[in-house]
């Protein structure tokens, strides 16, 4: 299964310009390349940034990226810091949580739980401007968003609903897996004035 990864772009023509993309690009390229010398293992696009792979472009200007992280030896504990530590030797700088790669704000994040571990595990391959990258599924990101529970997060899954992109088998099977169903009739019967 692969995701129209220019579809981000062909969405956004006159929001982020020619400058905007060749920032991502530059971003992806150096995220990528992390994981080609092993410095992150498997990676995926996820947060709002990831939701633009399938619906319209949102104001947010940082991409989280969900990493798997091996805990150091005799250590239970995961960290970011090798991840940072590494960008940093390299000249980028951090600003608060976020490493600032190539203009993009970026915050490596290991799956806190089983839904974001699936979620990484089940990520889509697609390309950016011709650098291949791994996008959380659109279902996934909907659940999570869902979990999350967020004024913003409940507006996003209105938009996957609106685009009539979300598989609406695959994301029961995903919300039963993680038991957010009841949530997800609340959140039909407030917003969608019914279940879904």
């Amino acid at each position: 299964m692969s995701v129209e990864g220019e579809s981000m772009y062909r969405r956004t023509e006159g929001q982020p310009g020619g400058g905007e993309r060749a920032k991502m690009k530059a971003t992806l390229k150096v995220i990528h390349q992390m994981q080609d010398e092993g410095v992150i293992g498997q990676y995926a696009i996820g947060g709002a940034v990831g939701a633009t792979f399938y619906l319209e472009p949102s104001a947010t200007l940082d991409i989280d990226i969900f990493v798997s992280i091996q805990t150091g030896p005799g250590s239970a504990l995961l960290t970011v810091a090798p991840i940072y530590d590494h960008l940093t030797a390299q000249g980028y700088k951090t600003e608060g949580e976020y490493m600032v790669i190539e203009g993009w704000p970026v915050q490596f994040l290991p799956p806190g739980d089983a839904l974001t571990e699936e979620a990484l595990a089940q990520a889509v391959e697609t390309e950016v401007e011709g650098v291949r990258t791994r996008v959380m599924t659109a279902e996934h990101l909907a659940a999570m968003a869902l979990k999350t529970g967020r004024a913003k997060d409940f507006a996003r899954i209105l938009q996957f609903i609106e685009s009539g992109t979300l598989d609406a088998n695959r994301l029961d099977t995903i919300l039963a897996r993680h038991g957010l169903l009841e949530k997800w009739e609340r959140f039909g019967h407030k917003f969608l004035g019914g279940p879904q």
